[in-house]
C-alpha cells in the first residue's frame, strides 16, 4: 500500500460507484419488474407441470429452477449491472436455493396433503422468494460488483 496526501491507497481494488437510497430504490423497483417475468416463467411451467403426475415437490422444483435461471440472468444484467465471475456468482445463488427448495418443497407437499390448494401455496412460496432472493442477491450474490458491466460504464 502507498501513501499518498495522507490517504492510503489499496492496489487492486475496484473503484464502485457511490449507491445511495436512489441506486437501491432503482435496483427494488427493476428487480420487482424482472421478477414479475421470472414468475411468468415459474408459475406457466408449474401449470404445465401440475397437467402431469408429478407430485407437488418435483413441479414446484422444476418451475423454481427455470425461474431462477431466467431471473439471474436478466437481473445480472440490468438490476445490479454486475461483471462477475458468473459460475461464482451462479454458486451463491446455488446456496440459497440448496436451502430453499428442498424446504418449500416439502412444506409444500405437507400443505398439499393437507388439502390446500396447490395455487394458494405456490404464491406464498413465490413471494418468498421473491424477498429472500433479492436480498441474498443484493448483499451475498452481486455485493461489491454492482455497477461494474458495460452497461453501467455507458453512464
Amino acid at each position: 500500500m502507498k501513501e499518498e496526501n495522507g490517504k492510503v491507497n489499496q492496489p487492486n481494488k475496484v473503484e464502485q460507484p457511490k449507491k445511495g437510497g436512489n441506486e437501491t430504490l432503482r435496483q427494488s423497483v427493476m428487480f420487482t419488474l424482472l421478477s414479475l417475468s421470472a414468475g411468468v416463467v415459474e408459475t406457466g411451467s408449474f401449470v404445465v407441470l401440475d397437467l402431469t403426475s408429478l407430485p407437488y415437490g418435483w413441479a414446484h422444483g422444476i418451475s423454481v429452477t427455470l425461474s431462477v435461471l431466467w431471473n439471474f440472468t436478466l437481473n445480472r444484467r440490468y438490476t445490479f449491472k454486475s461483471a462477475n465471475n458468473v459460475p461464482i456468482a451462479m454458486l451463491k445463488v446455488a446456496l440459497f436455493y440448496v436451502f430453499f427448495i428442498p424446504i418449500t418443497a416439502y412444506l409444500g407437499q405437507m400443505a398439499s396433503s393437507a388439502g390446500i390448494n396447490d395455487f394458494v401455496i405456490k404464491a406464498v412460496t413465490m413471494l418468498l422468494n421473491f424477498v429472500g432472493e433479492f436480498l441474498w442477491w443484493k448483499f451475498v450474490v452481486f455485493y461489491g460488483s454492482e455497477n461494474t458491466n458495460s452497461l453501467a460504464k455507458k453512464k
